[in-house]
């Protein structure tokens, strides 16, 4: 049977789990489950869910997407903030049941298939006084975190985990199952870092591990003034490489931690992560502490996963958000993001500010697609909320916050970025000399644009 376009048209009942692994559709009892992601504001329904568990299966799923026309999102933690891994009236390629994880403890790496979260992953590797830096979200899948880029509590010390990246295992739109790195299909490897999915599925990474055995880490409250923030954004700056630090600036929730007198109200909520010695990190946490007395404390010695908290898969926030890059935070901006955080009626207001440089900025910045090796500050500006009705009044806030801050740089960190047409797409994540050569690299793996439920690079033209 085929479409009026003279494509096979999907059916269903002919789709074999041998070939292409679970195969849900919207009878199955798992459907509504399956096409839920993290973003509580996506509600799309997919034609079909299929579930590969290897890639051949893969490779069969991508097949069947290109001889069908039908749109194909690729889901691997199903995090993206702007739901790229699910579409309406296409198929979804769910890589949940490919989670194989294999450590070389001696060799210092780990291949790790696309439906490792990054908890999974640190829990393992934890266990051998390892680490990979992956982002502060144990439920993020590897493979698409690392894609993105990968800015997180090691990257200071370790860089981002594109860094980290040795090799990968890509099918491409083609249906080929390619072994990718530095020596082999090097333009391919090149864009993988960074470059998101849009050049093929990563079925399994190669990543390094670093020894890591604990971390001086945790979460800091404080009251909060402009006087306080810059002092504290100047503190992070200074600070060792070691540490990572992220600054959030919210209307506090009500957190047993908070008391009960700042609920509502804006705060300091910092999460704190020394990756050396605990007594070398105490005293680099002491000068935090010496801003201003914390209204709770809970930076210590601990195990790194215990970075990264409790999570709750099945919490599905509704926000809106912007994320930017921002040189500084003088008084001037301190007084902006207080005052701005102040004014929001959102359940949550808040901006993240997360100190960059170390080891990112030692990588040239055409060494791999992030461009952004020289940005200093990242800030991601917030609006939680419960009714969607009141999504244009969030989207108003989130926007004029982000134009009171921006700064001389022009850049976003993609996997923190909701809504990219094409125009962001080219000149705040992937500028210049970037986004030209990622469209050449493109043209070469993908030029009919199979991948597109991305932040999408569309192919050069001849």
């Amino acid at each position: 049977m085929t479409s009026p376009h003279g494509r096979a048209a999907l059916s269903i009942g002919e789709l074999t789990d041998e070939r292409y692994g679970q195969v849900i559709g919207p009878d199955h009892a798992e459907y509504e489950t399956a096409r839920s992601v993290y973003a509580g504001d996506v509600d799309r329904r997919p034609a079909v869910i299929l579930r590969p568990g290897n890639a051949a299966q893969v490779a069969s799923v991508v097949a069947l997407a290109r001889e069908t026309g039908l749109e194909l999102a690729v889901r691997g933690g199903g995090h993206s903030g702007a739901g790229h891994g699910v579409c309406e009236g296409g198929i979804v390629l769910d890589l949940s049941r490919m989670r194989a994880l294999e450590i070389d403890v001696e060799a210092r790496t780990a291949w790790a298939e696309a439906g490792v979260s990054a908890g999974e992953y640190t829990e393992a590797a934890a266990e051998h006084g390892l680490a990979t830096g992956f982002g502060d979200n144990s439920l993020v899948g590897v493979a698409g975190i690392t894609l993105g880029g990968g800015i997180g509590f090691l990257s200071r010390k370790h860089g981002m985990t594109i860094d980290d990246l040795l090799a990968a295992e890509i099918v491409t739109a083609d249906g080929e199952l390619l072994s990718v790195d530095e020596h082999h299909h090097p333009d391919l490897f090149w864009a993988l870092r960074g470059g998101g999915g849009n050049f093929g599925v990563a079925t399994r990474l190669k990543l390094r591990l670093h020894e890591l055995d604990g971390v001086y880490g945790g979460i800091m409250v404080t009251p909060v003034t402009p006087e306080i923030l810059e002092a504290f954004v100047a503190e992070a700056e200074a600070a060792p490489e070691e540490l990572t630090t992220i600054v959030n600036v919210w209307t506090a929730p009500p957190f047993p931690f908070v008391p009960e007198e700042y609920h509502g109200k804006p705060i300091i909520l910092a999460v704190l992560c020394y990756a050396g010695p605990a007594e070398a990190g105490e005293k680099v946490i002491d000068r935090f502490r010496a801003i201003v007395p914390p209204l709770a404390d809970m930076v210590r010695a601990i195990p790194y996963p215990g970075m990264f908290g409790p999570a709750d898969p099945s919490q599905r926030p509704i926000s809106a958000a912007r994320n930017l890059f921002i040189d500084r935070v003088d008084r001037a901006t301190a007084e902006t993001i207080v005052e701005r955080v102040s004014g929001s009626s959102a359940l949550v207001a808040g901006a993240q500010l997360r100190v960059l440089g170390g080891a990112i900025a030692r990588v040239p910045s055409d060494a791999t697609a992030f461009a952004h090796r020289q940005s200093k500050i990242m800030a991601h500006l917030t609006a939680v909320y419960a009714d969607l009705a009141d999504a244009g009044l969030h989207e108003a806030w989130v926007e004029e916050f982000m134009t009171a801050v921006r700064q001389s740089d022009s850049g976003s960190y993609a996997n923190f970025v909701v809504n990219a047409g094409p125009e962001d797409v080219r000149e705040a994540l992937y500028p210049g000399a970037t986004g030209e050569r990622l469209a050449q690299i493109k043209a070469k793996y993908d030029p009919a644009n199979l991948f597109r439920s991305n932040h999408n690079i569309l192919p050069a033209t001849p």
